[in-house]
């Protein structure tokens, strides 16, 4: 993510794809449940959720909302202990290369969560 470039916004949702063999999406999980799990404890994380292509089962996308700057997220979010392992584990499965992006927030106005979404 060093190259990536991080636009100046204040709240933001990060949207990133990898793509795995199918045969290491097991391997992968195991590794991606606990960063998952601790990510999504941030005080400052409002939302992650993973998603599959079903045309695809190894491309894996997911979103991550965030209240905070994007400064804030790379000089101290990305800095984490707890992300090392989890790459190292995770980035010799990639069989592209990652895709990230990171989009601006519109507001509560453009925001629906509905409880179904939830199970």
């Amino acid at each position: 993510m060093s190259d990536f470039q991080f636009p100046d916004l204040n709240g933001f949702s990060l949207h990133v794809t990898v793509h795995i063999a199918p045969e290491n999406l097991e391997a992968f999980y195991a590794a991606m449940i606990p960063v998952f799990d601790v990510v999504a404890a941030e005080p400052e994380c409002l939302y992650f959720e993973l998603y599959q292509d079903p045309t695809s089962p190894g491309t894996l996308s997911w979103v991550e909302n965030w209240d905070a700057t994007t400064q804030w997220f790379k000089d101290v979010q990305m800095q984490k202990a707890y992300y090392k392992p989890y790459f190292e584990a995770t980035m010799p499965m990639y069989i592209k290369d990652r895709e990230w992006r990171i989009l601006k927030r519109l507001g509560p106005r453009y925001i629906v969560q509905k409880e179904a979404n939830l199970k």
